[in-house]
């Protein structure tokens, strides 16, 4: 997935990675993608099925509508671990996938190379069960609508063709809705009218029309008694102008087809029928055409009525069990995945894996350890070619410097495949061939004009994975069909490893939950910035938009010291971050905070954080606080709107000695009071002569974003407000 350009947030307008529909033609030798639809979804899936059961590995790639709902939850490097994966679970819950690449792989070892089966799913959340309810909705930003334009995206194909799903969660609610919906008059006869056992017939014309189906009724079953013809119709009007009635057989059985009847009118029929004729049976049924059909079938006995009434309910959880499955759709692409047990193959895929389980499995845990655990129980091995690149010696040597983007990765690796990048193969190195089969017909040739679209990129992802292989030393010449590509001993290093977030360098073990940081070569000296220390971070939000990152931490620095503030993080004009260089500040500055906005007296209007303190809008938490924005659902524009839709903010009852003693103050206020007064003596020269106040610019900086090396913590405390 190739991230677009930012933009604001909007319901229902594609965002994402671009995409480019190119139809295939089996009369060349170049190919395209299998496309797949709703139209040959069937097919195709058949297909799969068995390409699946013979791959050594499947690779996979996503296209969605977004990737950050604010600007404030794009991923920054102060970011902790499980912040960062409530800003991949609020993506995945917001944003839609609108193509699904799947490309199973095969060691063909007569021909010494992979086959490869590349599979572009169009895929669309549309609602295809009976049920009342609100429709779906997803996100995006408006800024890709050209992006996704100029890659020649088919809307069409998506919106109209693609093949609608459900989660497993889903599924079983609408069973249990179908369920629900049919208990009455599926379980037997006598409770199959409990709906209408009591209608009071006051209404007059309510009275003519039920004596008036009690003659029609009575007139059609003597007939039949009388062994009258079979074929005989009756009409509901007694002008004729429209047919109601229609004699058919059912089940082997004579019965009226009813036809053109309000719902209340056919309440009162099925009345009618409870009350005064013990031989005819009301049903629901559906024809061949699946569209529902209201008969009253007449029955020989007891018995027969029952049987009837068994088949009427076999007929209908067959329906509904056709329904579920033609709605469950392409949620069976991913049982299928998930029930083969393959090695599956993702590129910097973290994001993939919560959308995934996001839209065919269920809601997303509240916490990463949940939803690795869970995640891994149903694929238990997945490689990372993101992580495989950037931290295997052998492949660190062969890319160098360059660039680890899957585009980059593929024609620096794969350029015999690659060939319209214009790579050229090094002569000392082997390279692994790659065929590509599409329906019946295999090529070693590739278009490559489908770059961008999810089967493509999920392609390049396999051919990146496999020279990677080839390159550590696995031997595919020495690869039988009993061998399982997982348990390779040399792939083991690499198995089940995802960057949270590479720019990071947070590495996640789907296997065990554990998050570690990224030591490979990249990302060694890459920041300028101080560690992050978690505990001695104040969030602070709402404060006057004009005020600027200098001027920032020129109020603070006055008041707690030249050397008190370590590092300051704008998330955009009105929130930031400042870290102390000590944790006990973290305390006097809330603490202080909320004596000088209780008090509003002269002296707290001359006080140096009044410039931060100005409109009285400005609240502050610690971080644990910035954990709680970020796990709500909400996401406004700015991170002030946000905090203050959350419902976070510091309290104006707060008790400064409980503070204090949370902190293992003791005199809190007092201490604090002093070490105010001691601060403000301080010189601004010595605050500007700080060595870590020197990479702000200025004016320049009002909406910059400054970021910091991310340290992660492993406890991390809570201060009470």
């Amino acid at each position: 997935m190739k991230k677009a350009p930012l933009g604001r947030a909007l319901v229902f307008v594609l965002h994402g990675s671009s995409f480019k529909h190119r139809p295939f033609s089996s009369a060349t030798s170049t190919f395209g993608l299998k496309k797949v639809t709703k139209t040959n979804f069937d097919s195709a899936l058949e297909d799969l099925r068995g390409h699946v059961r013979d791959a050594d590995f499947v690779s996979i790639d996503l296209e969605m509508t977004g990737v950050t709902s604010a600007p404030w939850r794009e991923f920054f490097e102060f970011d902790r671990y499980d912040v960062r994966y409530l800003k991949v679970k609020d993506s995945a819950e917001k944003f839609a996938v609108v193509q699904f690449g799947v490309c199973p792989f095969r060691w063909d070892a007569s021909r010494e190379s992979f086959v490869a089966h590349p599979y572009n799913f169009y895929v669309f959340p549309r609602k295809e069960l009976p049920f009342d309810g609100p429709s779906y909705e997803f996100l995006c930003q408006t800024t890709s609508i050209d992006f996704l334009a100029k890659y020649q995206f088919d809307f069409n194909a998506c919106v109209h063709e693609g093949v609608s799903y459900l989660s497993r969660t889903q599924e079983a609610e609408a069973r249990c809705r179908f369920n629900l919906g049919y208990e009455d008059e599926l379980s037997n006869l006598g409770c199959q009218f409990k709906e209408v056992r009591d209608i009071p017939l006051i209404s007059t014309v309510d009275v003519l029309f039920t004596e008036r189906m009690k003659n029609r009724f009575r007139e059609w079953r003597d007939g039949l008694l009388r062994n009258t013809k079979g074929g005989s119709q009756f009409e509901g009007n007694s002008n004729g102008s429209k047919q109601q009635f229609q004699t058919v057989f059912f089940k082997m059985r004579p019965a009226l087809m009813l036809m053109g009847f309000t719902s209340h009118q056919l309440r009162l029929i099925q009345l009618v029928i409870r009350q005064q004729f013990k031989d005819l049976a009301y049903v629901r049924v559906y024809g061949e055409d699946s569209f529902e059909q209201k008969l009253v079938v007449y029955t020989d006995s007891e018995d027969d009525k029952d049987l009837l009434m068994q088949e009427v309910k076999d007929g209908l959880h067959k329906e509904a069990e056709r329904k579920i499955k033609a709605a469950v759709a392409f949620r069976h692409v991913i049982d299928l995945l998930s029930s083969e047990r393959k090695l599956l193959i993702g590129h910097n895929c973290f994001l993939d894996i919560a959308h995934i389980y996001s839209k065919f499995f269920g809601p997303l845990p509240s916490a990463v350890e949940e939803f690795v655990s869970s995640f891994h129980e149903k694929f238990p091995y997945i490689v990372d070619t993101k992580h495989l690149l950037r931290t295997n010696n052998a492949i660190q040597n062969l890319m160098k410097k360059n660039s680890t983007s899957l585009s980059a990765a593929f024609a620096h690796l794969c350029p015999q495949i690659a060939c319209a990048s214009g790579a050229s193969a090094l002569p000392h190195l082997s390279y692994l061939k790659v065929e590509v089969q599409v329906d019946d017909m295999r090529s070693s040739n590739w278009n490559s004009g489908a770059k961008h679209e999810a089967g493509y990129d999920a392609f390049m992802t396999g051919c990146v994975f496999a020279q990677a292989c080839n390159h550590i030393g696995i031997d595919f010449n020495l690869h039988s069909p009993s061998t399982v590509l997982a348990h390779n001993e040399k792939l083991q290093k690499h198995m089940n490893l995802l960057y949270l977030s590479w720019n990071t360098g947070a590495i996640i073990d789907l296997s065990s939950g554990k998050v570690t940081p990224d030591s490979s070569r990249f990302h060694v000296n890459k920041h300028r910035y101080p560690n992050v220390v978690f505990q001695n971070i104040v969030l602070l939000w709402g404060f006057p938009s004009k005020l600027k990152p200098r001027e920032l931490r020129e109020c603070l620095s006055k008041v707690f010291g030249p050397e008190s503030v370590t590092s300051v993080y704008y998330l955009d004009k009105t929130a930031a971050f400042i870290q102390f260089s000590k944790e006990e500040f973290v305390t006097a500055f809330l603490v202080l905070k909320e004596t000088l906005e209780r008090n509003n007296d002269p002296i707290s209007v001359l006080h140096p954080l009044s410039k931060l303190l100005e409109g009285g809008r400005t609240h502050a938490g610690n971080y644990e606080v910035y954990k709680q924005i970020c796990s709500s659902a909400n996401s406004k524009i700015l991170f002030a709107d946000q905090a203050n839709s959350v419902g976070i903010k510091l309290r104006k009852e707060l008790d400064t000695q409980e503070l204090g003693s949370s902190s293992g103050m003791s005199g809190a206020g007092n201490s604090i009071l002093h070490f105010v007064a001691s601060s403000e003596s301080r010189k601004c020269n010595d605050m500007l002569n700080d060595p870590s106040y020197r990479h702000f610019s200025g004016d320049e900086m009002t909406d910059a974003l400054y970021i910091i090396k991310s340290q992660l913590g492993k406890q991390t405390r809570n201060t009470k407000l």
